[in-house]
């Protein structure tokens, strides 16, 4: 018979094969969920995984919807290091949408180049304070950041909803709760003409080798790995665990700031009842998927942002459920988790010895 035994270390090995590991078993479940929705399997998961990719302009959009996602991802791989469990960076990223977005409506008439730069920094701003609550009332009253990052993130998309109907709401809308669509100024660049693609990716990719550098180059990095890895051994060498809670949600919230504005002002131009399809709670499985290293998120975030490029045309090419996208992201999350359990445990086969044998 087969037992589990836990491992003195955790194997360095299975920690990298895992996110493969767990890539190859969805796409097999996706044979399976394709054939019970009575779908041809191989040319559905040639439509979801491989046609976007065929085009230029798929491309294109692959790396926009893969923005947000790298943005928020190296910021919470940073606490999760730490273990310091921001899970509320959908909160994060609506509140640097409002902050920043309300800034481009208050300067919808300057014509000036510092239009821009103030939206920017006001949306990191929002993220930023979104963030930090969690971290106040966890080294204040010791509560759990999971459960208030987790519901400022409702109130966020709240707030949101409230001003979109209300206050913000364009007076030449025709009613919709839209907000009026953001003047020239604080639009963020387009890279290449005739597609999505803006400064935004730039920002992402600049994150990702400030974050490596940190993590990897830095006293400061060396301590959110120790206490994650040893807190007692972390204190007992006098790191500030209140500190590094503070930066890591400070961060973490200031570049899901900066994904909500880049998105809003990057690839919407106004502010609507929901900017983010879930971008946030994405990267929490971009995180993991990408091993908390930033490099592994930037190919983390290419491959969720795959899920919903397919999943929008697999919709529109053989008519699945729009749910078949979050169902994809589930199922990789479910197996990445699964695949980790062997970092840490093995299987040992014991060969079942009868009684008399055993005497």
């Amino acid at each position: 018979m087969f037992t589990i035994e836990r491992r003195v270390e955790q194997s360095k090995s299975w920690l990298a094969l895992s996110p493969i590991m767990a890539i190859v078993l969805t796409i097999l479940s996706g044979i399976i969920i394709f054939s019970v929705l009575d779908k041809d399997p191989w040319m559905s998961l040639y439509t979801f995984f491989i046609q976007p990719l065929t085009t230029g302009f798929g491309v294109t959009e692959l790396i926009v919807k893969a923005t947000p996602l790298i943005l928020i991802g190296v910021g919470l791989s940073i606490g999760f290091k730490a273990n310091v469990w921001n899970i509320g960076a959908e909160g994060q990223f609506t509140m640097g949408a409002i902050a920043g977005g309300g800034t481009a409506l208050f300067l919808n008439t300057q014509e000036s180049f510092l239009v821009l730069p103030a939206v920017l920094l006001m949306g990191i701003l929002g993220g930023v304070v979104w963030g930090m609550i969690p971290a106040f009332l966890k080294t204040k009253f010791n509560a759990n950041e999971i459960l208030t990052s987790l519901m400022l993130s409702y109130v966020a998309l709240l707030i949101l909803s409230y001003l979109v109907h209300g206050p913000w709401r364009d007076p030449g809308g025709y009613n919709f709760p839209e907000s009026e669509i953001f003047s020239d100024f604080a639009m963020l660049p387009i890279l290449l003409e005739g597609t999505r693609l803006n400064l935004g990716t730039g920002f992402a990719l600049l994150s990702v080798l400030i974050i490596y550098i940190l993590l990897s180059r830095t006293v400061l990095g060396y301590q959110f790995k120790v206490v994650g890895l040893a807190p007692a051994a972390a204190k007992h060498a006098g790191f500030d665990r209140v500190k590094l809670i503070w930066l890591s949600m400070i961060i973490s919230g200031g570049l899901a700031g900066l994904a909500g504005i880049s998105e809003v002002s990057g690839t919407i131009g106004q502010l609507l009842p929901s900017v983010s399809p879930g971008y946030g709670f994405t990267a929490i499985i971009v995180a993991f998927l990408g091993r908390l290293n930033p490099v592994g998120v930037l190919f983390a975030g290419l491959i969720m942002a795959l899920t919903y490029i397919g999943g929008e045309n697999a919709q529109i090419e053989i008519g699945l459920p729009a749910a078949v996208t979050g169902l994809f992201q589930g199922v990789i999350l479910f197996f990445l988790l699964a695949c980790d359990v062997l970092a840490r445990y093995r299987l040992r086969y014991k060969p079942f010895l009868k009684a008399r044998d055993r005497e």
